[in-house]
């Protein structure tokens, strides 16, 4: 059984590297062989997890943040949404906010992911995949990428921005989020976008934000209520309106709860299985598992074959 370590060390100001090094040394202590390469940035992560899967290294771990995760994760897919090998992926997180951690059981401790690595118990999870532009004007092909937890279209993507500038670094991940969050949407304009989720393009109008997901964490401590009854084959949908004095604390409440709530004018949720959204006239960024990926338009579906992951 080969297994193959992709570490970020530049994570988390560098105290990714650090970590790595004491994860290296546990494995090493409990007698697990691995190989291990470090990245100097994301594309190296993608790359490397394309080449890992090619060469059918059984068991292929993201060492890093959420970008390291979600670029190991792409490697795994074709644009068809197909797996290209049977590798399995692991995950050891070390950087900021770990909510793919959060979301599949996985300890946050890098000292007790290893050990999760080591224990070999799989759980298939569901990849949500998404074609989109990568550049403003639309000038270039799409492209076909891959998320584990949520995308999010308007507010979402420029608070993952200004989340990612260093303000974390000195606030923490649920501080620095929420500042950012707050001051973002206290002048924040919402605007129209026409989608369609199962079902025909509608218009919906003064939308600050989309959030399209498979698991519960939307980003740093933002959290949606996901029915247990509804399966996992379809995304939540998550769109915020109207936002005003009157219902900011409100909102706030609700997102950072992560409870059941009733629908009302500002804060819907629903689900689908397909979700496409056209062009607006502005905020038209996508950002999906907590870094900006690309712009509208965007159709996102299941990936036709789940990721075998490692989970305690």
């Amino acid at each position: 059984m080969r297994t193959l370590l992709i570490i970020n060390p530049y994570s988390r100001n560098g105290k990714s590297g650090r970590l790595a090094k004491k994860v290296m040394e546990r494995l090493r202590s409990k007698g697990f062989d691995f190989d291990y390469t470090e990245i100097n940035n994301f594309n190296d992560a993608y790359e490397l997890s394309v080449k890992a899967n090619k060469e059918g290294i059984d068991n292929i771990v993201a060492v890093g943040g959420d970008g390291t995760i979600n670029k190991v994760l792409n490697g795994f897919y074709n644009e068809k949404g197909k797996r290209i090998s049977s590798s399995r992926f692991g995950v050891i997180h070390t950087g900021t906010s770990p909510d793919f951690c959060k979301s599949y059981n996985i300890p946050a401790d890098p000292g007790e992911a290893a050990d999760v690595i080591i224990g070999q118990k799989i759980k298939n999870i569901p990849v949500g995949k998404i074609k989109l532009n990568t550049d403003a004007a639309g000038a270039k092909p799409q492209e076909t990428k891959y998320f584990a937890c949520c995308a999010n279209i308007g507010l979402g993507a420029s608070l993952a921005r200004a989340a990612g500038t260093g303000i974390r670094a000195y606030l923490g991940d649920f501080l620095g989020t929420l500042v950012s969050f707050i001051r973002i949407l206290l002048s924040y304009r919402g605007t129209a976008y026409r989608m369609a989720a199962d079902g025909p393009l509608k218009e919906y109008k003064n939308v600050i934000n989309i959030s399209v997901g498979i698991t519960k964490y939307i980003a740093s401590g933002l959290k949606v209520y996901r029915d247990p009854a509804i399966e996992d084959k379809k995304f939540y949908v998550m769109k915020a309106s109207n936002i005003g004095l009157n219902n900011i604390l409100k909102l706030l409440t609700t997102v950072y709860s992560g409870k059941h709530f009733n629908n009302t004018s500002y804060l819907d949720l629903s689900y689908a299985g397909r979700v496409e959204i056209l062009r607006s006239e502005v905020n038209n960024e996508v950002e999906f598992d907590g870094d900006p990926a690309g712009f509208l338009p965007c159709i996102i579906e299941m990936a036709e074959d789940r990721l075998p992951v490692f989970v305690s």
